[in-house]
């Protein structure tokens, strides 16, 4: 049976997990890893995600081989194949700017939102690894360009999925008396497919406050997110827009007791894949020198950040379904609204959490939300 959220007045913080449509799982790790990109795989893993308290998965996206992931099933096809196998579940296709015209994947968007009653999103995705661009013989342009770019990406997408005779005259995309029917379906709950967006860097926390519905962050502690919610807030506020809800990535390891949790996380690290890590690394970290105040996605990320591709065991969500439970509440508690998650075996492991830790996260909320102090608006 679906895991439900509580019945009280507060919103449950959601969860995410990582689609792994990409060879290698979500560590760059010799361990074991009962975990396979193929599509039977990755459709039985969504049939058993909506029933375990999901409501989302993001699909990566990579267009090369590279870096411990040979071998990849494209984000949007394989998004829209996983829509249409489960009943509940929102499918988050990650998307490059540059790699797409915004009207093209408005068009595919549309479609996808109809077929699967409402369930399609996007994750803008700014694009870090400059090899796949210049392999395709694509522009490659430096890290404030980029996010500027997507920036146009998310207006012309919300103006082609919400006007008609849509006009654009941006540096990137121009849009010019362009209308899309039928057009995504306008529900209660969003009146467009949401659009989300991930960064570290302070473009990509602007940008998030201006144009996204969603941010990202990669693995982070309490300082650490405290310090990016205030950011994205404030960009929000002073483009006079309601701020995006927060999403923050971990890699879950949920055991019966903490020593074996951290045994796995020390086996994960231990049997790291070394050249594939210092690949990712010399790709990857360019991103903070490249921009004007030297912040970035994985500037300060150490060896150990990087066998989990975005910081997820920074999050700390390793240990018992107890301690793990607690610490979700916490990040809510903080201003955190979605949880991504990466498993090392995603069918055993996605059952665990809804079993085991998903109950005793709302059986906290809950309890939260009976010990609120009620006030008198008389």
């Amino acid at each position: 049976m679906p895991v439900s959220p509580p019945s009280s007045g507060s919103t449950p913080v959601r969860f995410a997990y990582w689609v792994p449509n990409v060879s290698g799982g979500l560590v760059t790790s010799a361990i074991e890893q009962r975990t396979d990109w193929g599509y039977a795989y990755n459709r039985e893993l969504a049939v058993l995600a909506e029933n375990n308290g999901f409501d989302y998965a993001l699909s990566q996206v990579r267009y090369m081989a590279s870096y411990g992931a040979e071998y990849q099933h494209e984000s949007v096809s394989f998004s829209l194949a996983l829509l249409l196998a489960t009943q509940r579940l929102k499918v988050i296709a990650a998307v490059h700017p540059g790699l797409w015209h915004p009207g093209v994947l408005a068009k595919l968007g549309a479609t996808a939102d109809h077929l699967s009653d409402g369930r399609f999103a996007v994750n803008v995705v700014s694009g870090w690894f400059k090899g796949e661009f210049t392999a395709l013989g694509e522009p490659w342009l430096e890290h404030d360009e980029r996010y500027r770019r997507s920036e146009e990406f998310i207006r012309a997408l919300r103006k082609i999925w919400t006007e008609d005779h849509a006009e654009l005259a941006g540096d990137f995309y121009r849009l010019r008396d362009f209308s899309l029917k039928p057009k995504p379906l306008n529900t209660p709950e969003r009146p467009h497919p949401e659009i989300f967006q991930g960064g570290n860097s302070t473009a990509a926390r602007a940008m998030a406050g201006r144009v996204s519905d969603w941010y990202f962050s990669n693995g982070k502690d309490f300082d650490g997110v405290t310090e990016q919610i205030g950011d994205v807030r404030a960009s929000a506020a002073r483009a006079g827009r309601r701020p995006p809800k927060f999403g923050l990535n971990g890699f879950l390891i949920a055991r019966d007791t903490e020593a074996e949790a951290r045994e796995t996380l020390r086996e994960i690290v231990a049997k790291a894949d070394t050249r594939a890590v210092h690949g990712f690394r010399d790709a990857v970290q360019q991103a903070g020198p490249s921009t004007a105040d030297g912040k970035g996605m994985w500037q300060d990320s150490g060896f150990e950040d990087l066998v989990q591709y975005n910081d997820g065991f920074r999050t700390g969500l390793i240990g018992t379904p107890e301690q793990i439970a607690e610490r979700i509440v916490a990040y809510k508690r903080l201003g955190v609204d979605l949880l991504l998650l990466g498993f090392l075996h995603y069918l055993e492991e996605v059952e665990y959490f809804g079993k085991r830790v998903l109950t005793l996260v709302r059986e906290l909320e809950a309890r939260e939300t009976e010990s609120e102090p009620v006030t008198d608006h008389a």
